[in-house]
């Protein structure tokens, strides 16, 4: 019979509490004495149990699992650790996977070796990352009721079941592709950076886990914006689910559990940074009055928020990392030249763009590299009388082989370009001629200047002066006064956004300009920054210009 709700409050079916009932009934609590002969069970908290109901729904037609991704994002101490390493031994041995429905119409779980050898993974980016869930995990099974009853061997590398094994991982992508796990937890995605190979790495154990209809959990503290972490580029991509850009079958595959303390959450003021703590934390805050998240409150539990409050008010931590570590707030380098909520702050995708408005392009182009990545070539344009940046083009070196010996595609840019001018009322153009792109700016300016109200000189109107460093300070300071004051609005263009938050301040006499992260210079792009700037300053100048009040004017169209 197909499922039945067990009342009004049943929204889906799910084996999430049956996976917590074999969690209480076969493991131990972790960090427990070890003088003590006293068997204490795992018992997860209610926050924990309602984690399990969301990652074990079921599709109520099919009985299949629907979450194929999950994100659990917890300030440091809440007990993601131990609670992934149970989630790993019932992913290995516990009823995780539906087996059609009983008299009542509810699902009858079975474990993973009924239909296939189960494969779990601990995987993260270095030894000492693995081992936060691969301690505890040991703890859970050595001398626990599991172990006599699925007679499995917890030694110091993996444990071996009577069909199947869990195993903990810091290869490579290369390594661990076609490994079949039918889990894998990622640990501290935040750290798993372009540099060190960490989306690779997330890809694949994310591909081999769909081709078994398995899962994968990423357990990230909160990420830096702009470093294209795999917890930032997870989070971007929640984002476009939130903003209906992302088919629903796409969509309904991802469980993302974020909490974090309240933006206003003043930590000057003692009673508002302790009020922040109890709701970042959750069932796991010691606090007297119990948690600040269910009615009524859960019993306090075990983390100590009066002393990491204290930490905060100690001259040796950074207030920054602070709020990242422990209220669970997505924070920026302390040099980036913008944050992610400034950049919601003027995120339109409402806004269309006609062939009459006056618009401005700003161009950054780039050449291939025969060491490293190359930096993208952009074209970006700006809405003169929407105040409305948005992506025209953008081109980048593939990831992987694709990208060996890449060069801009200057047919297409060139194409590109040309589209533009017939398509827009185009009424400024500033470009960066170096990079190889001179001579292509010069035919530009050959063939558009006529058109351009905006122009940087008579002789040159198109290109750019990179040598009057003065003025370029002032122009990115307009422009990020612009987005401050949000008298400005962007497509939310997911590579400009990542070029945005990518860059980095540098300081000149006049100001800064803005450059890449000195860390990773190869994976972290700003040249839609400097596309945007460009854009924008040909913008302003044509508004000098009266360009504003071309409204009536139509592009030029194409003949045949």
């Amino acid at each position: 019979m197909p499922w039945q709700p067990i009342d009004e409050d049943d929204e889906f079916p799910t084996l999430g509490y049956d996976v917590a009932d074999w969690m209480m009934e076969f493991l131990l609590m972790p960090d427990r004495d070890e003088d003590s002969e006293e068997h204490i069970p795992f018992v997860p908290t209610q926050e924990q149990i309602e984690f399990l109901a969301r990652l074990y729904e079921l599709d109520p037609d099919t009985g299949r699992r629907v979450k194929q991704r999950a994100v659990l994002s917890r300030p440091r101490g809440w007990g993601k650790s131990p609670f992934l390493a149970a989630i790993c031994c019932a992913e290995a041995m516990g009823p995780v996977l539906c087996d059609g429905w009983d008299s009542d119409g509810q699902p009858v779980g079975v474990p993973w070796s009924t239909r296939r050898t189960p494969i779990v993974q601990v995987t993260a980016t270095t030894d000492d990352q693995t081992a936060n869930t691969w301690d505890p995990l040991l703890e859970m099974l050595r001398g626990s009721p599991a172990e006599s009853e699925y007679g499995l061997d917890p030694m110091d590398s993996f444990v071996a079941l009577r069909r199947g094994r869990i195993e903990k991982r810091t290869s490579s992508a290369t390594s661990v592709k076609g490994a079949k796990a039918v889990m894998a937890v990622m640990d501290q995605t935040e750290t798993w950076l372009p540099s060190n190979g960490g989306p690779k790495l997330a890809k694949t154990l994310r591909s081999n886990a769909d081709k078994l209809g398995g899962l994968t959990i990423e357990t990230p503290n909160a990420y830096t914006i702009g470093e294209r972490s795999v917890a930032e580029t997870t989070a971007r991509f929640y984002e476009l689910i939130q903003a209906g850009k992302v088919k629903p079958e796409a969509a309904r595959g991802l469980y993302y559990d974020h909490r974090e303390a309240p933006l206003d959450t003043d930590i000057s003021d003692r009673e508002s940074l302790l009020n922040g703590l109890r709701i970042a934390y959750g069932d796991s805050a010691a606090d007297p009055r119990g948690c600040a998240i269910h009615e009524p409150e859960c019993e306090p539990g075990w983390v100590d928020l009066e002393r990491i409050a204290d930490s905060f008010w100690h001259p040796d931590n950074d207030p920054a990392g602070m709020c990242s570590d422990f209220l669970n707030q997505i924070t920026s380098a302390s040099d980036a030249w913008l944050t992610m909520p400034e950049l919601r702050a003027i995120e339109d995708h409402t806004k269309q763009i006609s062939s009459t408005e006056p618009i401005t392009l700003g161009f950054d182009g780039s050449e291939g590299r025969k060491i490293g990545i190359a930096d993208a070539t952009v074209l970006i344009g700006y809405s003169v009388t929407q105040r409305h940046l948005f992506k025209v083009g953008i081109w980048s070196q593939p990831d992987g082989p694709a990208g060996e010996g890449w060069q801009p595609p200057r047919l297409e840019v060139e194409q590109t370009v040309r589209d533009a001018f017939e398509r827009f009322n185009v009424v400024g153009f500033y470009a960066d001629p170096s990079a190889g792109w001179a001579q292509d700016v010069k035919g530009w300016e050959a063939r558009y200047s006529r058109r351009l109200r905006a122009k940087i000189s008579a002789s040159e109107p198109i290109r750019y002066p990179q040598r009057n460093v003065a003025k370029t300070c002032e122009n990115f300071a307009q422009l990020l006064s612009a987005i401050h004051q949000e008298r400005i609005t962007y497509d939310g263009d997911p590579m400009i956004t990542a070029h945005l938050l990518n860059a980095r301040k540098s300081p000149r006499q006049s100001g800064y300009v803005l450059v890449k992260p000195a860390d990773d210079q190869d994976y972290s792009k700003i040249d839609a920054a400097w596309g945007a700037m460009f854009a924008y300053t040909a913008g302003l100048d044509a508004v000098g210009k009266g360009a504003a009040k071309q409204t009536s004017r139509r592009a030029p169209r194409r003949l045949y």
